[in-house]
């Protein structure tokens, strides 16, 4: 069986998890300390990053954006990123505005200070950057609010990559109740239909220890 290197709360590793899980693909997840910086782990990965995917054949594949292409070519049905080159284009488009951009204004200024600093690095988190992240996350569900007022799903008619990887940080973000769901009703909507999707159950049940998530975090009637 394919097995996911990867760790919990990184949205690039629940992103694999769940086109993985949209393409019912087998797998077997395998939590990896990276800062142990494990020699095993390197052999995989050099980079020392998750997350990793090993095929059944013993190939390791590393990188979020690699694994991903790779699982639409070996695996192109149910296609997650569109039959069609503009279709194609709009999805990798917000996947990277999400990888990048909402990454950097959302998920590490909140899960990155909430969680990764005190319990992988052990350092008092920055009030400030959390401040910050709680401002900017009106503005992305607002994004999201217009994108589903057009379209079925954020690229168009059809599920996407682009839902898979907005719902892969939103969730992180979720666990911690840092987001404001009553004043975004679009943004709401979108999640509460992809919540309900059999992909989610797994990623639900992740925890942190010492770091119980919010009141509504697996909740699918929230």
């Amino acid at each position: 069986m394919r097995r996911l290197y990867h760790l919990p709360f990184d949205p690039q590793s629940r992103k694999v998890r769940l086109l993985l899980a949209e393409k019912k693909l087998d797998f077997s997840c395998v939590i990896e300390p990276v800062w142990e910086r494990r020699e095993t782990f390197l052999a995989l990965n050099p980079a020392g990053e998750v997350p990793v995917l090993v095929e059944p054949e013993g190939r390791p594949i590393w990188d979020d954006a690699a694994i991903c292409e790779y699982l639409e070519e070996v695996y192109p049905t149910p296609t997650l990123l569109g039959m069609q080159a503009d279709q194609r284009a709009e999805v990798r488009r917000l996947v990277a505005w999400f990888d990048k951009k909402f990454a950097n204004e959302v998920t590490k200024n909140l899960v990155g200070e909430k969680l990764h600093k005190r319990f992988v690095t052990g350092s008092t988190p920055n009030s400030s950057a959390i401040r910050a992240g709680k401002q900017n996350v009106h503005y992305h569900l607002d994004y999201i609010g217009y994108l589903t007022e057009q379209r079925n799903w954020l690229a168009g008619d059809d599920l996407s990559l682009a839902d898979i990887t907005a719902a892969a940080h939103i969730s992180c973000v979720d666990y911690l109740g840092d987001i404001p769901w009553k004043d975004h009703e679009g943004a709401y909507d979108w999640y509460v239909r992809f919540k309900s999707r059999p992909a989610m159950r797994e990623i639900l049940k992740d925890t942190v220890t010492g770091f119980p998530a919010s009141p509504h975090y697996s909740d699918l009637d929230f």
